[in-house]
C-alpha cells in the first residue's frame, strides 16, 4: 500500500480539496481501494464525504487508543472502493494526550495502525492539517510519498523551507522511504499574469513541481456545499481534468 500525505503549512491551498478529490479519482477511475484519513481537527475531508460526526471513532483514537482494532475505526463512504478514517475537534485533545504519554512512541502510531490493513487497499491518502504537530508527524512517518499544494500569492512559499526540513528530519530519523514528489498548484488563473509569473518563479526553485496545474473554477466551492467530489459535481470543468492528470503524473512517478 502507498501512503500519500498532502500538507502544507500554509491554509487555504486546497489541501482537503485535493485529498479527497485525489482519493474519489483513485477509487471510481482507477478502481483501486483507497483509505483516506481526515488528520485535520476540523474534519473536513469527512465533511465532504458526509461522515463528519462526534459519535464515531477516528483519527483521535488511532492517535491514543492501544488494542487498535481497525474495523471498528474505518467507515465506508457513497463510492465503492474509498474508505475514511474521519476527524474532529477530539483531535486536538489526542495530540495533547500524546505529547504527556511517555510510555508508548509517539511517532508510529499511524504506522502500526496501517499496518493492519496494508493488505486491503492499494493506496492512503492523508489530508494533513496546517501545522507540525504530532499527528502530522505521525503522517509521515506512515507515508511512502508526500505532496504539498501551493496556491499562488506573495505568501506562496511561507514554510516551505521549514516543511521541507522535516520531511528530511523524519526520512534520515523515522522513515528512510520517505519521498517529498513536490509541489503542486491549485486555483491557478492562466489569465491571471501574477499567476502565471508565480508558477515560473515556484518552477525555478528548488523544489520539484508536478507539471500538472490545477485551475481555478467556480464549480470547486458549491461542490463542497454540495458534499460531492468535482468529477461528480461538474465532470467536464477544468480542475476536474487537472485533478485526473495530477493523479496520473503521480501514479508514474
Amino acid at each position: 500500500m502507498k501512503v500519500l500525505s498532502i500538507i502544507n503549512l500554509k491554509g487555504g491551498v486546497a489541501k482537503t480539496i485535493s485529498s479527497v478529490n485525489m482519493a474519489h479519482i483513485l477509487a471510481t477511475v482507477h478502481g483501486c481501494k483507497v483509505l483516506l484519513i481526515d488528520n485535520d481537527k476540523q474534519g473536513n475531508a469527512s465533511k465532504i464525504l458526509n461522515r463528519h460526526s462526534y459519535d464515531n471513532k477516528g483519527t483521535a483514537d488511532v492517535m491514543t487508543e492501544r488494542g487498535l482494532n481497525m474495523a471498528e475505526i474505518i467507515q465506508h463512504t457513497d463510492y465503492d472502493g474509498l474508505d475514511i478514517i474521519t476527524a474532529n475537534m477530539k483531535l486536538l485533545t489526542a495530540n495533547l494526550e500524546v505529547m504527556l504519554d511517555q510510555k508508548r512512541p509517539q511517532q508510529t502510531r499511524f504506522r502500526k495502525a496501517l499496518e493492519q490493513v496494508q493488505k486491503e487497499y492499494d493506496y492512503c491518502i492523508i489530508d494533513n492539517a496546517p501545522d507540525i504537530n504530532i499527528s502530522t508527524i505521525n503522517a509521515l512517518v506512515a507515508s511512502t510519498d508526500v505532496m504539498v499544494p501551493i496556491t499562488i500569492d506573495d505568501f506562496a512559499i511561507d514554510g516551505l523551507a521549514e516543511l521541507k526540513e522535516q520531511i528530511d528530519n523524519t526520512r534520515e530519523d523515522l522513515n528512510p522511504d520517505l519521498k517529498f514528489c513536490g509541489c503542486f498548484i491549485t486555483q491557478y488563473d492562466r489569465t491571471n499574469e501574477a499567476d502565471t509569473q508565480g508558477a515560473e518563479y515556484l518552477q525555478a526553485q528548488q523544489y520539484p513541481v508536478f507539471k500538472t496545474l490545477i485551475r481555478r473554477t467556480p464549480k470547486m466551492k458549491p461542490s463542497t456545499f454540495a458534499r460531492e467530489p468535482i468529477i461528480d459535481y461538474s465532470p467536464r470543468c477544468g480542475a476536474s481534468a487537472d485533478y485526473k492528470a495530477l493523479v496520473e503524473e503521480w501514479l508514474k512517478m
